[in-house]
């Protein structure tokens, strides 16, 4: 018998043997699972009632004619989102949702970004500054609307503030012309959030070495380049999470619309969550309300579940431990 038969069967045999240890299976450890449900239960109680329950009910009373009071006996299909999505006004308020959130992306976040540059420099009051433009964010949605519809309406202080310094003829009916309210809201909305960008942004600049803005800084970099090629790129994780929550709040806007403008004039400042306000609770259609909140939900999930696949894969990627 050959050596390599030799040690196949002794391979075999080794196999084979009853004698070897088996490697133990690995137990279940009952109690971690159960102090992880624990803890887990509530949260996902308040989830699955509060999100989840209202999210399926909506879906089911989109397909009724419902007022909301009668019994779903009048089942309509899919005629609740055809009339939406054919609804020039309802296209309108998609329109206004999607220049929102580009605006947002566009003005709010260079913005955001200078700002915090600027504040996470050696300045003298910068705590009081950081403040200052915190507080906004802080004050409620609704306290914040009526104080701009107090200072924007006709002979406001606003008005009579630019009348003051020579400035009568920029005087503008704020919330009243509809070539001229949607910029006003959007002014609001910056001056509301912007703090809250701003504060991100300082946070991500606090995990940027400064061991390395000063090695550029001894190889001759401008301050520009520096700014370009270490801070922004540094910032980037920051910079895809703010965008993600600007983009998500953009398009569910409501409070601040709601209470300055009620979506007016004209429908020039509605948004899909104002119709669907005006439609499912003013004018009690319920049912094509729903089919209004649904297309809200689905159009937030497609952004959602996009903007994951494609921009933050890259911060993703590694926090995740995959088993082998």
């Amino acid at each position: 018998m050959s050596f390599s038969t030799t040690m196949t069967a002794g391979s075999a045999t080794t196999l084979a043997d009853p004698a070897r240890p088996r490697p133990r299976q690995r137990r279940v450890n009952w109690k971690s699972v159960a102090m992880i449900w624990g803890f887990a239960a509530p949260a996902l109680i308040v989830y699955v009632t509060f999100v989840i329950v209202p999210v399926g009910l909506a879906a089911v009373y989109s397909f009724f004619n419902w007022n909301g009071l009668g019994p779903l006996d009048r089942f309509i299909g899919i005629d609740n989102y055809v009339r939406a999505l054919s609804d020039p006004t309802f296209l309108k308020a998609i329109g206004n949702n999607l220049a929102i959130v580009a605006l947002s992306l566009l003005i709010q976040g260079p913005v955001a970004i200078g700002i915090a540059l600027l504040l996470n420099r050696p300045l003298k009051g910068r705590a009081l500054v950081r403040t200052l433009i915190f507080v906004p964010y802080v004050l409620s949605e609704v306290v914040a609307a009526l104080a701009f519809k107090l200072i924007l309406q006709p002979s406001g202080p606003l008005d009579a503030l630019l009348e003051s310094v020579g400035l009568g003829g920029v005087t503008q009916l704020w919330l009243a012309d509809q070539n001229v309210v949607f910029w006003t809201l959007f002014f609001v909305l910056s001056w509301k959030y912007l703090g809250f960008a701003i504060l991100l942004m300082l946070a991500g600049l606090q995990g940027v070495p400064d061991e390395l803005f000063e090695a550029a800084a001894i190889d001759g970099a401008s301050w520009w380049s520096i700014q370009r090629y270490i801070t922004l790129p540094l910032l980037g994780p920051t910079i895809r999470i703010w965008a993600f929550l600007s983009m998500i709040g953009s398009l569910q806007l409501f409070d601040m619309v709601w209470v300055l403008t009620g979506g007016g004039p004209v429908n020039a400042t509605v948004t899909m969550a104002t119709y669907m306000m005006q439609y499912g609770f003013q004018r009690s259609q319920l049912g094509f309300g729903s089919a209004v909140a649904v297309i809200l939900f689905l159009i937030s999930l497609v952004f959602a579940l996009v903007y994951q696949r494609f921009v933050l894969r890259r911060d993703f990627a590694g926090s995740v431990t995959r088993g082998a």
